[in-house]
């Protein structure tokens, strides 16, 4: 294809629709990472209104559409600095968040994160296998939504996906109603200790699994096992409780201490990851140093469109430019406090930090994202990681106990410092976990590189000027727990209160390190294992995701397990179809949909629950005996009416 015949991709249209989609997703994902530690991934649902919209303009292309995609999913991914920035006020630090300083760390942070995944692109989506199950639904979307396949196959694939995205849609609708459960949790006895049974009701989870595999899946599986069979029962051995009282127990030794051994386990699994990726970014790099020189030469035109990044100049350009404002955004922020005393070791170790720490967390955060999806990748480990990290640097020079041997002034500025620059950090990891998979995306859609690079630095800006401002208006409204003063409405934001925690417990001493050993323990036989599975051909065992199965809650990884399982039955039963790859494609497809309707659905109740300022806005009934039994029915009936539609759709031998 020649230039002037490539189809409309970089446009203003898409931009500006883009920034419009930005200010929506970002502001629904922000109340809900604050009020209930969650927020969902914005790729599919803006791929699907980007459609919607553009449809009724002249020359709209799939490209265009890809791009709205990327820069609404940027912005919005970028909302989850939620999960550090409260801490500051939640410690009394700020009072608030002080409009330009707040963009200033998330604009530095995610550009740093887009220029780190521009290797990352050619070394974990192009040269790899992992599945990146949300980048491969987006794609699919995109092209059902383009008419891309054509024919009878294209109606059976928007049969398939409609069909999944229905039953998930109007699944989420009735829990939110409450006429069927949306969750459920049991707390037990279990040995001499006890532990709990829960799952959410997610048929978006579901879909998750199908598309992730059954490696993936049976990993995970084993980090459940690890963290509710043997981890919670063995800490809350020999404490006689009962009901409520048991339940809060387990919740609360899941939180303080199970949790801690998942992110000592992901942490050593990070490091393994970041070991064995090494070649393939290192490969990454002198490809696209091979691009820049075929540029220079004047063959750039030889080089695929598909395969045109950003200069690898420019980006580490770039790169060593951010270092600028973010060594004058720290300095600013540590001056008159005790940094003062140790002023330029400090500022150059934190700076030396951020460069060091952004290049591992990016590519293990891309990693966890192309192993389980963005929505899925338990971003809020690697706070805990960088967290720990500026922690320790600050304990090296100041000593650990500082509330004892400083007083509690000093020790409140460097917990502050230390939130500031995993603040910095977190943006580049929330960036990266989403990067990877749009650029995914591009890749299937055929997308050109250098270009959706651009949108997600366009991204970046956007949703730096939005989140700031929502903030504010949030703790104003309703303040976040922890926080002196605060009412009974006050948001969560339970990631942040335990970032927050961590770096108090370094700076002062209180950190159980014997928990993050365990974990480190884990990790280590886990990764043992799955080189001993690997070289024998004996399959794997992924050791970030059986980290992810011990650090999240069961509720939201069960059904992962249980998705991968289904899709791998239903792929054993494809082989046997008169034509196998296509009733593969359309139980991809029909994943896809699950994800999409509940992602939707997502961002509509967001909205409506900002706007009415109510938990439970759609509620038309109280907790009713019959939710479970009905939610059961109903999920189980779900998942096999979508399943037996596809399969219908192909013929068997």
């Amino acid at each position: 294809m020649t230039p002037d015949a490539r189809p409309r991709e970089l446009t203003l249209r898409a931009i500006l629709l883009g920034a419009a989609l930005t200010v929506v997703f970002t502001a629904a994902n922000v109340y809900l990472g604050l009020k209930i530690g969650l927020t969902f991934a914005t790729s599919i649902p803006a791929a699907v209104i980007s459609m919607a919209v553009l449809r009724a303009f002249s020359g709209a292309t799939i490209l265009e559409n890809n791009i709205v995609l990327t820069i609404a999913s940027a912005a919005g991914t970028l909302s989850a600095i939620i999960f550090v920035l409260p801490g500051l006020v939640m410690i009394g630090w700020w009072t608030g968040f002080p409009y330009w300083q707040s963009v200033a760390v998330i604009a530095v942070g995610g550009v740093l994160g887009v220029m780190y995944s521009v290797p990352l692109r050619r070394a974990l989506v192009s040269g790899s296998s992992l599945p990146y199950p949300e980048g491969v639904a987006a794609a699919e979307v995109l092209k059902l939504g383009s008419g891309g396949t054509g024919g009878a196959e294209n109606a059976a694939g928007l049969r398939a996906i409609g069909a999944g995205s229905a039953v998930s849609a109007l699944y989420a609708l009735l829990a939110k109603m409450g006429l069927v459960a949306e969750e459920t949790s049991r707390a037990v006895r279990f040995g001499s200790g006890a532990t709990a049974f829960s799952t959410s009701f997610s048929l978006a989870l579901i879909g998750v699994g199908h598309l992730v595999g059954l490696a993936v899946g049976v990993a995970m599986l084993v980090g459940l096992v690890i963290g509710w069979l043997v981890l919670l029962p063995h800490y809350t051995a020999g404490v006689g409780l009962h009901g409520a009282d048991l339940a809060a127990l387990v919740s609360d030794s899941f939180r303080h201490k199970v949790r801690f051994v998942g992110a000592g386990t992901i942490g050593v699994a990070a490091v393994w990851t970041l070991l064995r990726v090494i070649g393939p970014i290192m490969r990454g790099i002198a490809g696209s140093l091979r691009a820049a020189r075929q540029r220079a030469a004047g063959q750039g035109d030889s080089l695929p469109i598909t395969e045109r990044d950003l200069p690898i100049g420019l980006v580490v350009a770039v790169i060593l430019a951010t270092m600028v404002p973010i060594g004058l955004l720290i300095a600013g922020f540590a001056r008159g406090g005790p940094i003062e005393a140790h002023f330029w070791p400090v500022m150059v170790a934190t700076v030396a930090y951020v460069l060091v720490a952004g290049v591992v967390i990016a590519s293990v955060c891309g990693y966890m994202a192309g192993l389980i999806g963005a929505s899925n990748s338990p971003i809020s480990g690697t706070g805990i990681l960088a967290a720990l990290g500026i922690a320790l640097v600050l304990a090296a020079f100041f000593g650990r106990n500082t509330g004892v041997h400083g007083g509690a002034g000093e020790a409140r500025a460097l917990v502050a410092f230390a939130l500031f620059v995993t603040a910095i950090i977190f943006g580049v990891a929330t960036i990266s976990n989403d990067n990877l998979q749009d650029l995914k995306t591009g890749e299937l859609v055929g997308a050109t590189p250098w270009r959706q690079q651009v949108a997600l630095v366009l991204g970046v800006g956007f949703g730096a000027l939005v989140i700031p401002p929502i903030l504010g208006l949030l703790n104003t409204t309703f303040g976040f727990q922890g926080t002196p003063g605060v009412g009974p409405q006050a948001l969560a934001a339970p990631q942040a209160a335990l970032i927050t925690a961590i770096a108090q417990g370094v700076l002062g001493g209180t950190l159980d390190w014997h928990l993050i050993n365990l974990g480190a323990a884990i990790g280590a036989v886990v990764v043992a294992v799955d080189e001993i599975l690997r070289k024998t051909g004996r399959g794997s065992m992924p050791p970030l995701a059986v980290g992810m199965g011990i650090y999240l809650p069961m509720g939201l990884t069960l059904l992962i397990p249980l998705g991968a399982l289904i899709g791998w039955a239903y792929d054993r039963r494809a082989q046997r179809a008169a034509d196998p790859e296509r009733m593969r494609r359309l139980g991809v497809l029909a994943a896809t949909g699950l994800i999409a309707g509940e992602s939707l659905f997502g961002v509509v109740f967001s909205g409506i629950a900002a706007a009415s300022g109510k938990s439970a806005p759609l509620a038309v009934v109280g907790d009713i005996p019959a939710a479970l039994p009905l939610g059961i029915v109903a999920f189980i009936a779900a998942i096999v009416y979508v399943y037996a539609t596809i399969s219908r759709a192909t013929p068997r031998d």
